[in-house]
């Protein structure tokens, strides 16, 4: 049965109750208390159109910021410094860049009330952007949800050969960096499985999980370091 959630309570059931390939629950609210702790427990939102529903799928796909692959035509790119990288500088142009029709897909999933609701996340210190640009112009980036030493990945777009991958490698520069330990990529896809990405159990993933969202990093606004490629 799927959990049918009000908005008068955040309490999810228990992430591994959640069918391989189906939603957990539906209904509720995307107010930041409640994606935060759906988040800390191991899941998030994903539809099209109401009702929320809320997702915990089985496998996991996973990165480990220390084993972030870089290949040879990725580190090629990267040496060219073709592009200027930032942190929270453009978080309401990233998301909606990420939301606009791609070749590949039918519709978006980021509906307005998903700009609102991650907005009010960037706000709070709890959702970051990172932007590459070039000539002025943003060109590729991406966005995702942090909850202690855990990154939750939520989509990115390129505009430019490179630029999210670019983006995604700064953003596990910037993580390393800072001590966190889990990136949550959600489910499988090829592009970041070239990456190093990869899928773990359920049961696996909500174990590093527990660990990362207990870390004592602090929320707030990222600061763009002047230079922190390799």
């Amino acid at each position: 049965m799927i959990a049918w959630l009000t908005r008068d309570s955040l309490a999810f059931p228990p992430a591994d109750e959640a069918p391989p390939d189906g939603p957990l629950a539906v209904g509720g609210d995307l107010s930041a208390a409640r994606l935060l702790r759906a988040y800390r427990a191991g899941i998030f939102p994903w539809y099209n159109e109401p009702p929320i529903l809320w997702w915990s799928p089985d496998p996991r796909m996973v990165l480990l910021p220390h084993e972030l692959r870089i290949n040879r035509s990725l580190a090629k790119a990267m040496r060219k410094r073709a592009f200027d990288m930032t942190f929270d500088t453009a978080f309401p142009a990233v998301i909606r860049a990420c939301a606009a029709p791609r070749a590949n897909a039918d519709g978006t999933w980021i509906t307005p009330d998903i700009m609102a609701a991650y907005e009010d996340l960037f706000h709070r210190g709890h959702a970051h952007s990172v932007e590459a640009w070039q000539d002025g112009l943003l060109v590729g980036g991406l966005y995702g949800v942090t909850v202690g030493g855990a990154f939750f990945g939520e989509s990115m777009f390129s505009r430019v050969s490179y630029a999210s991958k670019i983006a995604f490698a700064q953003l596990v520069f910037r993580l390393r960096e800072n001590g966190f330990t889990l990136i949550d990529c959600q489910v499988a896809s090829d592009h970041m499985a070239a990456l190093g990405a990869r899928n773990i159990s359920r049961h696996t993933f909500l174990r590093h999980l527990r660990v990362a969202v207990d870390q004592a990093i602090p929320a707030g606004r990222w600061e763009t370091a002047s230079e922190t490629l390799p």
